[in-house]
């Protein structure tokens, strides 16, 4: 079957790149094409959505999804990782203790349920979930083939304790922050949030992108370094960070 981005509503952002905002939480999930590959960023808020979320990316990319990058272990970011059997999946070290441990893992249900989700769905996407296979704990270029190399990027604690960067080389680079940045209101620091050192992240997501990166939010349009910078200095403000 041959789709186009536009036709399934995801939005292309350079070759072989691409991004889709889930309904429900406005959600981003990412799409970088390589040879024979195929990595998707996030997996969506439940499995049925996980599910469309790899035939999607299975069309247009025209191969099976062979690596998921978890960007951060909040619910609508990792309940349809169990979808993507046989994938590669990465996240940030730490986040086995969120996805592995009875306690977090209730907590994970309760919040879903609280925002919105489906009770069964919610209860179906805890017993399935899935830990990353291979823990960022700084860097880690992950080879996609045809000379496409992504940057896996451990930035945080920040929005959580564990919050992971996926940069896309090219022109233009395109950086997917999960919640690091949001556009369409106000970042979210909940319980699990660490807001001392959130515009640090930002500085160092800066570092990586660059001036002319395309910065993919978790929620909400794409965006240009000057509103991460600009988001940077609020949260500064806005949780008293030294400057």
């Amino acid at each position: 079957m041959t789709v186009t981005w536009e036709e399934l509503g995801w939005e292309r952002l350079a070759a072989g790149v691409g991004r889709c905002r889930l309904p429900g939480w406005d959600c981003t999930a990412g799409l970088v094409v390589g040879d024979g590959t195929a990595l998707v960023v996030d997996a969506g808020s439940s499995l049925a959505e996980g599910a469309r979320l790899r035939t999607q990316a299975q069309w247009l990319s025209g191969r099976r999804v062979t690596h998921l990058a978890l960007t951060h272990p909040h619910f609508d970011h990792v309940f349809g990782a169990a979808a993507f059997a046989g994938a590669e999946v990465y996240g940030p070290v730490g986040m086995d203790t969120v996805l592995e441990g009875r306690h977090a893992r209730d907590e994970l249900r309760g919040e879903a349920v609280r925002e919105g989700l489906d009770p069964t769905a919610a209860e179906e996407a805890v017993d399935a979930l899935v830990s990353p296979h291979h823990q960022v704990s700084g860097e880690w270029t992950l080879d996609l083939g045809g000379g496409r190399q992504v940057l896996l990027a451990n930035v945080g604690p920040a929005h959580t304790a564990h919050d992971l960067v996926v940069l896309v080389p090219g022109d233009p680079e395109v950086v997917f922050c999960g919640d690091l940045v949001e556009e369409s209101g106000e970042p979210q620091a909940g319980p699990d949030a660490v807001p001392s050192h959130w515009p640090a992240a930002l500085d160092r997501l800066l570092d990586l992108g660059g001036e002319d990166a395309l910065y993919v939010p978790g929620h909400g349009a794409v965006v240009d370094a000057a509103f991460v910078r600009r988001q940077r200095e609020e949260l500064a403000s806005r949780f008293g960070v030294s400057q």
